[in-house]
């Protein structure tokens, strides 16, 4: 009931992705590490009445690149797929419910981010597939670079919402601990219908401001925008970058960096979370 495209050229991956080429360049050099795209899609019988799309954050592994993660930090950053894992889990969902009149369609960016010859580095330029230019400001940074290329890619579809997932920052954490996602966006009733979900699932979030004060954290002299906004307001800024890539999308973001995991002790692994 679900139709699976998987996409592994790097040719249509640099055309179509480049930010996502940009983070994969220092693993694709290896075959096995190359990048994915994979785009899942579930089409009803009969009439189709709106389009709901979601994209999933897919760091199989995150060193953090050139600006290398520290201590133990880099422990544990295989569930940096976390946001992945929890499209398809819902897609598999999607497949078994059969909704009526609803179209979905995920994508999902599986990407590494190594460090190596090849490495992206701080301070390089890069143009979006949006044609947004961008100055790299920390490669570990990069969740976001990954998912700006795949939320531009929807808006083909004209969805009736965009939902992004994404275990994103590590200050959604600071901000609202191990208990709670976070959630942003630029349509309320795509946002509301997220934290009522939440509410009814007991699997909580909350909705943490987007106001066009904080934009002027990822402005950048040198580019259209730079991909960190510097100290505070770390989760805001990360949204703040996705939403100059979805201007033209009813869209939300879930930082679901805290949720997503449990750390220490028996229980350690993927909550499933959202």
């Amino acid at each position: 009931k679900v139709s699976v495209e998987v996409i592994s050229d790097i040719n249509t991956i640099d055309k179509d992705y480049p930010m996502m080429s940009t983070v994969a360049r220092a693993s694709y050099a290896v075959e096995r590490h190359h990048p994915r795209v994979v785009k899942l899609e579930y089409v009803p019988e009969g009439d189709v009445e709106r389009t709901l799309m979601f994209v999933g954050k897919g760091l199989v592994y995150d060193t953090g690149g050139a600006d290398l993660k520290v201590g133990g930090f880099m422990a544990g950053m295989s569930r940096d797929k976390g946001g992945a894992a929890a499209v398809a889990g819902f897609m598999k969902a999607v497949s078994e419910l059969a909704p009526i009149g609803v179209k979905v369609v995920a994508e999902i960016a599986a990407v590494r981010n190594s460090i190596g010859a090849e490495a992206f580095v701080a301070d390089e330029l890069i143009t979006g597939h949006s044609g947004i230019r961008v100055r790299i400001g920390n490669t570990d940074a990069e969740g976001r670079l990954v998912l700006c290329d795949a939320l531009t890619y929807a808006e083909q579809y004209k969805p009736a919402s965009v939902v992004d997932i994404a275990t994103l920052t590590g200050a959604c954490i600071v901000a609202l601990g191990h208990c709670t996602s976070a959630v942003m966006g630029n349509d309320d009733t795509v946002i509301n219908a997220l934290l009522d979900a939440g509410q009814q699932a007991s699997d909580k979030a909350w909705q943490l401001p987007l106001w066009d004060d904080y934009q002027t954290q990822i402005d950048s002299p040198f580019a259209d925008i730079q991909n960190i906004g510097g100290k505070g307001a770390g989760s805001i800024t990360a949204a703040c970058f996705l939403s100059r890539f979805t201007k033209e999308l009813p869209w939300a973001h879930l930082d679901v960096a805290g949720t997503a995991w449990v750390s220490g002790g028996k229980d350690k692994g993927a909550t499933g979370r959202p």
